[in-house]
């Protein structure tokens, strides 16, 4: 987590210049305090962080430190700005929503001013609201298996469990649907799930050949 808040920091510098603790404070929702022990590792890391003392002092990057991504038209930069802003019910339910939200902000902070005020106008123009049907907490479970590639038990409770060596998680045709790396033709269907029992046991990616 601190990780994350350094670079956030460091994006929230080079893209707006200067700044106080307290405004640092407000945007990363943590104390002043830990504003400024952030402000100290990143000196100590060798970038060149400068404090201003006083009424019209504040925090900002020496040197002219810039790493920012330009290579953007117009057209690309609106296209992403509908992007980053659809709101996707699916992020939530596979349990992704606050960390998709946090790489939004860091990738926005990343562009130039020009490029973030196109994003922040298509924002404003266009909105994308897809929501899946009712929860289905299996789905994060499935997701946390394709991560970790765990071996997932379909229809677990039933007299015929089957194995899956889920590889692939995706959702289309308003459900979800897992690649099991054993089949790579047919993906199986979330209705066709039943009861799933994710195992400790994990597999491998790589198939072998009689």
């Amino acid at each position: 987590m601190r990780a994350a808040r350094l670079l956030q920091i460091l994006l929230l510098l080079q893209n707006r210049g200067r700044l106080t603790s307290t405004d640092l404070s407000r945007e990363l929702e943590v104390s002043r305090r830990t504003i400024l022990r952030d402000v100290d590792a990143l000196t100590e890391a060798g970038l060149p962080i400068i404090v201003y003392q006083g009424n019209q002092g504040g925090i900002e990057l020496g040197f002219n430190y810039r790493t920012r991504l330009t290579a953007f038209d117009a057209e690309e930069a609106e296209a992403l700005g509908v992007l980053l802003n659809a709101k996707l019910g699916v992020m939530s339910e596979l349990g992704m929503e606050q960390a998709a939200a946090r790489a939004r902000s860091k990738l926005i902070e990343s562009f130039t001013d020009v490029i973030r005020a196109r994003i922040a106008d298509a924002a404003g123009r266009f909105e994308i609201t897809q929501s899946t049907p009712d929860a289905d907490p299996r789905v994060p479970a499935m997701a946390e298996a394709v991560r970790g590639r765990r071996i997932v038990l379909l229809n677990a409770r039933s007299q015929t469990p089957q194995e899956c060596h889920p590889l692939k998680l995706s959702f289309e045709r308003g459900g979800w649907f897992v690649d099991d790396v054993r089949d790579p033709v047919r993906s199986i269907p979330q209705q066709e799930w039943g009861d799933i029992n994710v195992s400790r046991k994990s597999f491998s990616t790589t198939l072998q050949r009689d």
